[in-house]
C-alpha cells in the first residue's frame, strides 16, 4: 500500500501487486486465525476490482494518506507496538518470578528460619502475581488484535475503492452500480467486528477481575503443608521442577525447567523452545523420595536395570507426592491399557490394601503353630495365678512414625577383607584381627541359603513379635506403594553361634549376627 501512495508513475505495477497482497493474506500466519473465512472471501473480491481498477491510476496522493495509508500506520505503530511492549514485560515479570523461586527453592530443610521462609514466599506470592496480572494483560492485547488486524486490513480497502469511485468519474460509472451494496455490507461488517470487540474486551476485563480477586494463599507455593489433597491415580503430569545437573567431580547446579508426560516418556521443554525433548523412559523405571544436598521435596528416577537416572525438586510436598505417584503408574505401562485412569485406582486401591493389619500376623502365626498353642494354653491352665490382661501395642509404641527404610544393605568398609580367602591379612600396627570370622568358628552346624534383602528400619523395642510384624508389614506395604521391586540377593550362612549375609560376587561379609541376638524367623 506504500507504493500505491508514493510511485504514482507506478501505479499500475503497484495496484497489481496489491491485488497479489489479498490473495495471500489467507497465508499470513497470526497466533489465532479465528473468524478470518468472512475477511478471507471479501478481500478476494476487493483484489479482482483491484485488477479492475488497474487500468484508472492517476493522483490520489491526499486521499490515500487519509484513507488508506494512516490506518496502517496506526495499525503497525500502536496497536502492534503495545502487544510487543506487554510481551516484553510479561518476560521481566517471569524473569523475576524465576529469581524469587530460585531463592524459595534454596531454602534449608534442617535449619529453617521461618522469618526468612514467609519473607521468601511473599516475594513469590508478589511475583507470581505481578506474572499473572502481566499475562493476562499481554493476553488481553492478543485477543483485541485478532479483531484490530481484521479491521486494519478492511478500513484501507474501502478508503482505496471510495477513493477510485469518487475520484474518477469514470470509475464511479463502471463501479458504483455494483460497488455500492458490496461497499455497504463490507462496512456493516466491520462495525460488527467493532461491536464484537468491545463485547469481547468486557468480558476479558470481568474474567480478569474475578481471576485477580483470588485469595493470596493461590500464588503461596506450599501454602497446604499440613494436608495436600494429594491425586494418586494420576497418569499424566506437567509443571515445573529443579533439574539437578553435574558441573564437576563434587559441584552441582539446579536448573527450573518445564517437564511434562507424553505417553511413557519423560519431556523437558527449556522456555521459548517450540517443542519439548525426551529425558527420560519411564517404562518399568522407579522412583522415590530422596534426601539431595539439604534441598526439600527432592525424588529420584532409577533405571529399570539399577542405576541412578535424574534427580529433580518439586516446588511443594504434594507436587512431590503427585509426579512421584505418576511416575509410578506410567512406569507400569497403564496408559496402554484401554481405561488408564480406572486401572490407576484400582492399583493404588490394591497397594493401599497391602497394608494388613497387626491381627492378621498374629492369626496367621497361630495357624501355623496350633500344637504350640495348645501347649501353652495347657500349661496357662496349670498356672492358677492371675493375670491381668494384655492389650496389644500400638504401632506408634513399637516404631515411630516417619521411621525411615533402608531397602537395600550398605556395606562398611570395616568388613571389606582380602580377596584371597587361602590367607589372612597382616596386620601392620601389629592388633590382632576379630576372631569371629567363620573361618575361626568351630561350629557343629553350618548351612548355606541363597535369601533377598527386602529391607529394615529402626524400632523402640525388639523384645515382642509384634513389633518384627509391624516392620513387615510396614516395609512390604512401602514396597508395593513406590513400585520398589529390586532386591538384593545375598548367602546366608547358618551356624550354631552366627548368622552371616555373605556378598555372592565378592564373599565380603555384609552383616554378622550372633544367634543370641536372633528374635524370631519365619519361612
Amino acid at each position: 500500500m506504500q507504493r500505491v501512495y508514493g510511485a504514482q508513475n507506478e501505479m499500475c505495477l503497484a495496484t497489481q501487486q496489491l491485488s497479489k497482497q489479498l490473495l495471500a493474506y489467507e497465508k499470513q500466519n497470526f497466533a489465532l486465525g479465528k473468524g478470518d473465512e468472512e475477511v478471507i472471501s471479501t478481500l478476494h473480491y476487493f483484489s479482482k476490482v483491484v485488477d479492475e481498477l488497474n487500468v484508472l491510476h492517476t493522483e490520489l496522493a491526499k486521499q490515500l494518506a487519509d484513507t488508506m495509508v494512516l490506518p496502517i500506520i496506526q495499525f503497525r505503530e500502536k496497536d502492534l507496538t503495545e502487544v510487543s511492549t506487554l510481551k516484553d514485560l510479561f518476560g521481566l515479570a517471569s524473569n523475576e518470578h524465576d529469581l524469587s523461586m530460585a531463592k524459595y527453592s534454596r531454602l534449608p530443610k534442617k535449619k529453617e528460619n521461618e522469618k526468612v521462609k514467609t519473607e521468601i514466599g511473599k516475594e513469590v506470592a508478589a511475583a507470581r502475581r505481578k506474572q499473572h496480572l502481566s499475562s493476562l494483560q499481554y493476553y488481553c492485547a492478543l485477543n483485541a488484535l485478532q479483531y484490530r488486524k481484521r479491521m486494519a486490513m478492511m478500513e484501507p480497502m474501502i478508503g482505496f475503492a471510495h477513493g477510485q469511485i469518487n475520484f474518477f468519474k469514470k470509475g464511479a460509472e463502471m463501479f458504483s452500480r455494483r460497488m455500492d451494496s458490496f461497499l455497504s455490507s463490507v462496512a456493516d461488517m466491520v462495525q460488527s467486528i467493532q461491536v464484537e470487540l468491545e463485547t469481547e474486551a468486557e468480558k476479558m476485563r470481568v474474567s480478569q477481575q474475578e481471576l485477580l480477586s483470588v485469595d493470596e494463599s493461590v500464588y503461596t507455593p506450599d501454602s497446604d503443608v499440613a494436608a495436600p489433597q494429594i491425586n494418586r491415580n494420576l497418569i499424566q503430569k506437567a509443571g515445573y521442577l529443579n533439574l539437578r545437573n553435574k558441573t564437576g567431580l563434587v559441584t552441582t547446579t539446579w536448573e527450573r525447567l518445564y517437564f511434562f508426560t507424553q505417553g511413557g516418556n519423560l519431556m523437558c521443554q527449556p522456555r521459548g523452545a517450540v517443542a519439548g525433548g525426551l529425558i527420560q523412559d519411564l517404562d518399568n523405571c522407579s522412583v522415590m523420595a530422596v534426601d539431595c544436598e539439604d534441598r526439600r521435596y527432592c525424588f529420584q528416577i532409577t533405571t529399570p536395570n539399577g542405576k541412578s537416572g535424574i534427580t529433580l525438586q518439586a516446588e511443594s510436598r504434594k507436587e512431590n507426592e503427585e509426579w512421584i505417584c505418576a511416575i509410578n503408574n506410567i512406569s507400569r505401562q497403564i496408559y496402554l491399557t484401554d481405561n488408564p485412569e480406572a486401572v490407576a485406582i484400582k492399583l493404588n486401591q490394591t497397594a493401599l490394601q497391602a497394608v494388613t493389619p497387626i491381627t492378621s500376623f498374629g492369626k496367621k502365626q497361630e495357624s501355623l503353630c496350633p500344637s504350640q498353642n495348645l501347649k501353652n494354653s495347657e500349661m496357662e491352665n496349670d498356672k492358677i495365678v492371675p493375670k491381668a490382661t494384655v492389650s496389644a501395642p500400638e504401632a506408634e509404641e513399637l516404631i515411630a512414625p516417619g521411621t525411615p527404610i533402608q531397602f537395600d544393605i550398605v556395606l562398611p568398609a570395616t568388613e571389606f577383607l582380602d580377596q584371597n580367602r587361602g590367607s589372612r591379612r597382616i596386620n601392620p600396627f601389629g592388633e590382632t584381627e576379630d576372631a569371629s570370622f567363620p573361618e575361626a568358628e568351630d561350629s557343629l552346624l553350618q548351612q548355606m541359603f541363597i535369601v533377598r534383602f527386602l529391607g529394615s528400619m529402626a524400632v523402640k523395642t525388639d523384645s515382642t513379635t509384634e513389633v518384627i510384624y509391624e516392620a513387615m508389614r510396614q516395609v512390604l506395604a512401602a514396597r508395593a506403594i513406590h513400585n520398589i521391586f529390586r532386591t538384593t540377593e545375598s548367602h546366608l550362612m547358618v551356624t550354631s553361634q552366627t548368622l552371616r549375609l555373605i556378598d555372592p560376587q565378592t564373599q565380603v561379609s555384609r552383616a554378622n549376627v550372633s544367634t543370641s541376638y536372633i528374635l524370631m524367623i519365619t519361612p
